[in-house]
């Protein structure tokens, strides 16, 4: 639509000044709920002030450039009176671009406000799917690259995306307590009510499928620590057995090499015997090492 209508839903992605001004001179929505919509880590919750159904949905979104996390969740503001529907959100997200684009196809529209917030619920559970399907492949990858060769960046990778998985399973928490509320809160008809049924089955999925994701992230890191550990141990044994081997011909040819009388002093066979020794007590306690698996 070219211009704004009562009953139209607008939505406002990255609001520029005009936007503001449009918001708040033209629709006269409150102004602190669009602050509350800049914080990013804005907790879902429901209010109503004045007349004004006002509502925050955490969404999954992927950032473009790197990052410790890539995949985090961000808020997405809901603002509701009468005719007024808005939707408002400070990132370009592939969520709200391929909604746009499904609810143009479907070619439907919405039977009313309520649809519309429901259905966008929907959207993000579905979208938290996805986005658990992406972190899966990455820690196969991961996985995949760990059992040739341990990288600490393979391992940093890890621990990025226990990271995400936190975040997507505190938003989805957030999101399924939000949507219990808004059943009692808003007016819900028949039509919204096989729509809940929907997402909460999608819902919870995505929150078993996280949890799911997670306890595999949590044993594979801990499993990878233990292999470290052992190749420590490992290494430091065969370097201790090393040290000591060679302090037995150290010990010899300091004792023979020290400025005393010992009868050796002008005999040809002086030299030959303390080579021959060192070399005959460093082979015994190699093999005696060997055969108890020290080195």
């Amino acid at each position: 639509m070219d211009a704004w209508e009562p009953n139209c839903w607008a939505q406002v992605t990255c609001p520029t000044e005009d936007d503001e001004d449009f918001l708040f001179n033209q629709l006269n929505i409150p102004t602190y709920f669009l602050d509350d919509i800049r914080d990013k880590d804005e907790r879902a919750r429901y209010e109503y002030e004045e007349g004004w159904t006002l509502i925050i949905l955490r969404i999954p979104y992927v950032k473009e450039v790197r990052s410790r996390t890539p995949h985090t969740t961000i808020p997405l503001g809901i603002i509701l009176n009468k005719g007024v529907c808005v939707t408002v959100c400070n990132y370009e997200t592939n969520m709200m671009i391929d909604f746009v684009s499904y609810q143009q196809k479907r070619n439907l529209g919405f039977t009313d406000s309520v649809d519309l917030v429901f259905r966008l619920f929907l959207s993000s559970a579905v979208w938290y799917l996805k986005r658990l399907k992406q972190i899966n492949v990455l820690i196969e990858e991961a996985k995949r690259n760990l059992d040739h060769n341990i990288d600490n960046e393979d391992l940093i990778g890890l621990s990025r995306l226990q990271d995400s998985l936190t975040y997507f399973i505190t938003s989805i928490r957030a999101n399924e307590t939000l949507l219990s509320k808004l059943k009692f809160k808003l007016p819900v008809d028949e039509l919204d009510a096989d729509l809940i049924e929907d997402i909460n089955i999608e819902i919870s999925q995505a929150r078993e499928t996280t949890n799911i994701y997670t306890n595999i992230l949590d044993s594979t890191m801990e499993t990878y620590a233990s292999i470290i550990n052992n190749n420590m141990s490992g290494v430091m044994k065969k370097m201790t057995s090393v040290s000591i081997i060679l302090m037995f011909p150290t010990l010899i040819a300091s004792v023979f090499g020290m400025n005393l009388v010992n009868g050796m002093e002008t005999a040809w066979w002086g030299m030959p015997l303390v080579v021959v020794s060192s070399a005959v007590v460093t082979g015994l306690f190699y093999w005696l090492f060997r055969k108890r698996a020290w080195i």
